[in-house]
């Protein structure tokens, strides 16, 4: 099939052709959920960061706030201990960051404790301790208290936060007990008023042939599709 010759090209050469050739199982198709407008839609949005490193771009201090969640047993997987080590001026450890966390530790709700790692201030949901996974109700009430903890405290801004998706050690289920779409996720942010950045786990770089987009709400075509619509 010939190539538009008025489309802008995105690699140097025959880089174009050469990539539509490649055969990548990890593949991921982003949709334009909207095109660009003089009349910018000014409703509050999440960024979802498809194809983003979350550590690398806390290390490039792109972002003052991290969202993500820690338990009181073993937190030497999750991302708050990985980021507590590559900062330079983190005086926090994987065993530090457990050993705080048992003060907290209760089972009447979750927690959002916050660990001030210098540049990065940690903001993590401390699941209740009587289970072993969080729920969407946690997240809603956690993600409302990390809301009004950024609200009071705009140098905390910009945030980013983890997709809650694929975690092991502080997994999340829904009502089922099965793990939720990141669309669910992503509601219950939006509905607690979060407009910070969203990192899918990287598991979901693999999503083709099933199309995403890069911002929430979703367009309502996609409800419409839902229901048999076009």
């Amino acid at each position: 099939m010939p190539s538009d010759p008025h489309r802008p090209h995105i690699y140097d050469g025959e880089g174009d052709r050469l990539m539509a050739e490649v055969d990548q199982l990890d593949r991921i198709i982003l949709v334009p959920d909207a095109l660009p407008s003089k009349a910018p839609d000014r409703g509050e949005k999440l960024r979802i960061q498809w194809g983003q490193h979350l550590l690398e771009d806390l290390l490039a201090d792109r972002y003052r706030s991290l969202v993500c969640a820690v338990n009181a047993v073993d937190n030497s997987g999750g991302i708050i201990s990985q980021l507590a080590e590559l900062l330079p001026t983190s005086q926090w450890n994987a065993r530090s960051i457990t050993e705080y966390i048992k003060k907290f530790s209760a089972p009447d709700g979750v927690k959002v404790i916050r660990f001030d790692m210098d540049v990065i201030e940690v903001l993590a949901l401390l699941r209740p301790s009587d289970r072993e996974t969080l729920s969407l109700d946690d997240l809603a009430q956690g993600f409302m208290i990390v809301v009004e903890m950024l609200r009071r405290n705009t140098q905390r801004l910009p945030s980013a936060s983890v997709s809650f998706i694929g975690a092991r050690s502080n997994a999340l289920r829904d009502a089922d007990g099965k793990e939720p779409s990141l669309e669910s996720v992503l509601r219950v942010m939006h509905e607690a008023g979060y407009t910070g950045d969203v990192y899918p786990a990287p598991a979901m770089w693999s999503a083709a042939p099933t199309g995403v987009y890069a911002r929430y709400p979703f367009p309502p075509s996609v409800e419409s599709m839902r229901h048999g619509g076009f």
